[in-house]
């Protein structure tokens, strides 16, 4: 739970004012357009830059003033846009480095039964456990990023863009993993570029205009909006009309 977040950079604000929430087990996407604010939203919720006002709870927790390991403890998972591998390290390598610094694991578990159960998730990478990351796709590198995310055995699964740079194909793909992850109960957060992919597998989602919440609605009803395009200019109807009419005069 997110209330009246103000950050950004330098003194400056990106943010102004943010509210949001996500709900057990739910999935939250954040749109909007560029330099809207949505990965200085994210960076803030993780703890990789400081709150200058406002509020963020975790579960029962208040996490506004705790840095980003303190969150992982709490069970947060962030899988940042890029440098999310390690590319000298084979697949299998990443995911035990995942698990290596899980907070706390459940009582007898193992690290073959928790690899068995993630490799379920992402059948894609098991043949390449022992390629290095660097050596995969684009498409790959990301789902190895996510698999070692999962290794911690997160409550909340936060995906920054995880559809950048990916070729049309290979972000299906990863989305159906995410669909899948869906299906465990995880709690997910994320900003997507690819908006009808990102609301696809969410239950709300939030559009985010110049650091402010513009609108808030079931994921499926934003996704079928047609003034999607009005939101993301940060403008009305009216605004866009009259835009209209100065440009034929």
């Amino acid at each position: 739970m997110v209330r009246g977040l103000k950050a950004g950079y330098g003194g400056k604000h990106i943010l102004h004012g943010v509210d949001l929430d996500v709900a057990a087990g739910g999935a939250l996407t954040i749109v909007g357009p560029n330099g809207s604010g949505k990965s200085t939203l994210l960076k803030a919720i993780v703890g990789l830059i400081p709150a200058m006002e406002g509020s963020i709870q975790l579960g029962s927790t208040m996490v506004t003033h705790s840095d980003a390991p303190a969150r992982m403890r709490l069970g947060l998972a962030y899988v940042p846009q890029e440098a999310n591998v390690f590319r000298n390290m084979s697949v299998y390598e990443n995911l035990r480095l995942g698990w290596e610094f899980h907070p706390i694991r459940r009582t007898g578990l193992q690290l073959s039964s928790k690899l068995d159960e993630i490799l379920a998730l992402f059948p894609e990478i098991l043949p390449h456990l022992k390629t290095s990351a660097g050596l995969l796709s684009g498409g790959q590198r990301q789902m190895v990023a996510v698999a070692s995310a999962m290794m911690l055995e997160p409550g909340l699964l936060v995906l920054d863009e995880p559809s950048a740079g990916l070729s049309p194909r290979n972000a299906g793909l990863l989305f159906e993993i995410i669909r899948r992850i869906r299906q465990t109960g995880l709690t997910l957060l994320m900003i997507e570029q690819n908006v009808q992919l990102g609301l696809s597998v969410a239950d709300q989602g939030l559009v985010l205009v110049m650091g402010r919440v513009r609108h808030v609605a079931p994921a499926a009803e934003l996704a079928a909006d047609d003034t999607l395009a009005e939101i993301f200019l940060g403008l009305d109807r009216e605004s866009v009309q009259a835009q209209a009419l100065d440009l034929n005069t």
